[in-house]
């Protein structure tokens, strides 16, 4: 898993809308893996495996490609960006930090007011600056619409944890082509689904789940923890295990579903928790009520410190994500 995720995360900035840089790494990955690989008109990439039963049915595994950015609204004359968020933003932990465009330019992400003011950054207080020493010179770089992102990292810490960013939700991609990597001959057609601008108001996953009509969706993404120092009281917590998802604040997943996956984790002694959040939400809200409706869950990987820079994740809880997910679906764990 660590390894899929030194591979994932470097990739250029791939914000909500413009997701092509992960898409095509994910694509030469998944390409000997599928049956049949296509991007729809959203940008969505969805790979089929033929299934092997004599009434396979339609399964779809997803995860959201797409991280949390800025897009640039405004050239001042000084040669500062004003840029505009994508996504949920939290400005007390990017202001200060490294940024990279989709061409390669680096900047930083900084705040007008006064550093020792006890007042949260907001959006329209923060700008970029790459150096340049006018507007002229900036435009021979960047020009309005160009997307960036704070700058990726990955860090080992103690033990199977692990630090950076955009772990939300390149870890969730890692899990699928995990699963894709382990799961030979399924008895179902299994479509595993790379979906677009999940940050925005999940809006990939519904058109693609529209399209595919499946009988069974799981989702991956990252969850919250109640492990932190002043978090909300939660069950999660990092190094819990794969978290099976029973509600958020847009779904209430399928009962028979989640009882199931938390039956096959106790039956294959697979480490799992519980995973009830009062707030956010993933694809799986998107899934479950397109078309007309589908029987969906989550498993869902903790995750301290979201949408920062420092997101923690440990790896033992993705590989029981992707070992949950594989034995679910009747393939044997190696």
């Amino acid at each position: 898993m660590y390894g899929l995720l030194k591979e994932l995360l470097p990739v250029k900035p791939s914000v909500s809308g413009r997701e092509q840089g992960i898409r095509n790494l994910i694509k030469e990955k998944m390409l000997p893996l599928c049956d049949s690989l296509e991007v729809d008109a959203m940008g969505n990439l969805i790979c089929l495996k033929k299934g092997k039963g004599s009434a396979p049915r339609r399964v779809l595994l997803s995860a959201h490609m797409d991280e949390i950015g800025f897009i640039v609204n405004f050239i001042e004359d000084n040669g500062f960006l004003r840029v505009a968020p994508i996504g949920g933003i939290d400005y007390t932990a990017a202001v200060g930090s490294l940024v990279i465009f989709e061409n390669g330019t680096k900047g930083v992400l900084v705040c007008e007011s006064d550093r020792k003011s006890a007042e949260a950054p907001k959006a329209e207080k923060c700008y970029v600056d790459i150096g340049a020493k006018d507007r002229r010179e900036a435009e021979k770089r960047l020009r309005i619409g160009d997307c960036c992102a704070l700058c990726p990292t990955l860090t080992r810490l103690a033990g199977d944890r692990v630090t950076g960013r955009p772990l939300d939700n390149r870890i969730g991609c890692a899990v699928v082509l995990d699963i894709a990597q382990r799961l030979n001959a399924p008895d179902d057609d299994i479509y595993y689904v790379f979906s677009v601008q999940e940050e925005v108001g999940c809006r990939g996953a519904r058109p693609a789940a529209f399209g595919i009509a499946p009988d069974l969706a799981l989702i991956f993404d990252v969850t919250a923890t109640g492990d932190t120092v002043g978090a909300k009281p939660m069950a999660v917590k990092l190094g819990g295990g794969a978290a099976v998802k029973i509600k958020d604040s847009s779904v209430i997943c399928d009962a028979a579903v989640v009882s199931d996956l938390l039956a096959v984790a106790k039956t294959e002694r697979i480490t799992a928790q519980c995973e009830v959040l009062t707030f956010g939400g993933t694809d799986t809200s998107a899934v479950q009520m397109s078309g007309m409706g589908c029987r969906a869950g989550a498993i869902s990987i903790p995750c301290r410190y979201i949408h920062t820079g420092v997101e923690m994740i440990s790896l033992a809880d993705a590989k029981a994500a992707a070992d949950l997910a594989i034995c679910y679906l009747g393939g044997k764990l190696k």
